[in-house]
């Protein structure tokens, strides 16, 4: 099963191992089948291409990554970020950056800052496979993954783009246990880890989250029944509040079942979907515009899914994009997936993965779906008498209407004085309330400004003694193992001690019975007969 086992390089094999001739990647445009590899693609960027809802692939300079798949990949600052991966069993741990600007790839020297007194050097820091990229702020958080050498615990690492340097990131409260295949979500301001690959090849579905505000670990107890372990599987957040958990692999079979957690109420439950029924898959890649949660490639134990899919979340109906044939890169199990928006335009960007051959290439698709969920709510505003906009753009947009109101009736021939005085009159009046209540929102918003001013003060002033509290418990902790050993010491010296005393009793029985055998032999011969006189 492509999902589960690892692939098998596939064509003729060179003198290092690798496959010297590669299948021919087909791909379908406009309804028309073309050979890619024998098209020369000519594009000056995203913003080239026309087409909707079409994978196309894209001509880039540079020197072109190693292929790969099971890497990560996200985009920081108009560029994307490629780290790790596998590439025939063996591990990849370089760093590439696609520049979307400029179509050009790039290869940064990474290195690894240990501690805040050691120096930083050059390193290929911590190649592994299976791992999960998330950007934050401007940078970069990589958690979990495959290595050559595993960890018991799962760690967290941070690399700069600025500085090119990697950094292990301290956390606290209990880490998961390291994994590969698993699923991290950013959920606000917390990361979510589900299931996974552990050691042994144990396939987990457990739920850990680390609040990145404090870097504290929590594994939180759920209801609802929860998707089975698994790894290989897509999971995105929607609404800010609810977890989506799709597909994945076992070791026996791929899913296609949908399921989420309400991160509020901490709730599984599995929805009934409409639309198209997807396939079972695993090592499928996936991206939310919206409310639309696009999903790419991967496989099953029959074949690779060439279909790319979309899920409306606040609805749950899956629907395809578009298609490809098969062994094209996007339908590569473990490519990675990202979006990129350029004058309002959203465009997937597809790279890497394996679909008979290890793949570098970079492909595109731009978006038709738009987010509805502003209008949406504008619309249910609107439908329920409420004002659709603020306050302050309503009374805005009211004083404007009463100008323009005003000035209509100046224009207007023919109008009576008396007419004109009593419109002057109320309008003046409307726009007295209407000032009225713009000071009022003012005053409101200085308020709520104020208010929250103070709760991050606070915030921030927790945070401290957080910090401060939890160091103090470090500090007793290590006491604490003190004594702990100083008894074990105490402990395994009394148990000496006693046998020091058996030994001793023991040793003062045979004094003393030495003592009245020797009394014995002495008083016999006086009183007449006995063993030692027979003897002497």
């Amino acid at each position: 099963m492509a999902a589960v086992q690892g692939p098998v390089p596939v064509g003729t094999a060179s003198r290092n191992g690798i496959a010297s001739e590669e299948p021919k990647v087909v791909v379908a445009e406009n309804g028309k089948t073309v050979d890619v590899q024998d098209k020369e693609v000519s594009m000056e960027g995203l913003c080239s291409i026309s087409a909707y809802d079409q994978w196309m692939p894209l001509s880039v300079s540079g020197q072109l990554p190693r292929p790969r798949y099971k890497h990560g990949a996200v985009v920081v600052q108009q560029k994307m970020y490629v780290f790790g991966g596998n590439h025939n069993g063996r591990y990849l741990g370089d760093i590439q950056v696609l520049d979307f600007k400029s179509l050009s790839w790039s290869k940064l020297e990474a290195k690894s800052q240990s501690g805040p007194s050691e120096s930083a050097e050059a390193v290929s820091f911590a190649a592994c496979a299976g791992h999960s990229l998330i950007p934050w702020g401007n940078k970069i958080l990589c958690l979990a993954g495959h290595t050559r050498e595993p960890t018991e615990s799962l760690s967290v690492k941070e690399f700069d783009p600025q500085t090119c340097t990697w950094s292990t990131l301290r956390t606290y409260g209990s880490s998961p246990s390291s994994r590969g295949g698993q699923s991290v979500t950013l959920v606000g301001d917390t990361l979510v880890v589900f299931g996974g690959e552990g050691h042994g090849g144990s396939l987990l579905n457990d739920l850990h989250i680390l609040d990145l505000e404090t870097m504290t670990w929590d594994e939180f107890a759920t209801t609802g029944t929860p998707p089975s372990p698994r790894s290989e599987h897509a999971a995105a957040c929607f609404a800010e509040q609810y977890l989506l958990i799709f597909g994945g692999g076992s070791h026996s079979t791929c899913f296609s079942d949908l399921h989420v957690l309400d991160t509020q109420t901490m709730e599984w439950s599995r929805p009934e979907h409409q639309g198209v029924t997807p396939e079972p898959r695993a090592g499928h890649a996936g991206v939310t515009i919206g409310e639309y949660w696009f999903i790419t490639g991967g496989g099953n134990s029959r074949k690779g899914v060439s279909d790319t899919l979309v899920l409306n979340m606040s609805t749950y109906e899956w629907s395809v994009v578009t298609g490809l044939e098969a062994r094209a890169p996007p339908t590569s199990e473990g490519s990675s997936l990202v979006m990129h928006t350029i004058n309002g335009e959203n465009f997937l960007v597809s790279f890497g993965g394996y679909s008979g051959r290890y793949s570098n290439q970079v492909y595109a698709l731009k978006a038709s779906l738009k987010s509805r969920v502003l209008f949406q709510q504008i619309n249910e505003a609107g439908t329920n008498g409420i004002a659709p906009i603020s306050p302050i753009s309503e009374a805005a947009n009211s004083s404007r209407k009463v100008i323009f109101e005003i000035e209509e009736l100046q224009d207007k021939p023919g109008n009576k004085a008396d007419t004109s005085k009593i419109t002057a009159q109320v309008v003046k009046g409307e726009r007295n309330q209407i000032e009225d209540k713009l000071n009022q929102e003012q005053l409101q918003n200085l308020r709520l400004k104020q208010e929250l001013a103070n709760v991050e003060r606070r915030n921030t002033e927790l945070t401290e003694e957080l910090h401060l509290v939890r160091d103090q418990l470090s500090a007793e902790q290590e006491r604490a193992s003190k004594l702990e050993n100083e008894v074990s010491e105490i402990q395994e010296r009394l148990q000496k001690m006693d046998v020091l005393e058996k030994e001793f009793k023991l040793l003062r029985g045979e004094i003393d019975s030495g003592s009245d055998t020797a009394a014995a032999s002495t008083d016999q011969p006086s009183r007449g007969g006995g063993f030692w006189r027979w003897n002497g």
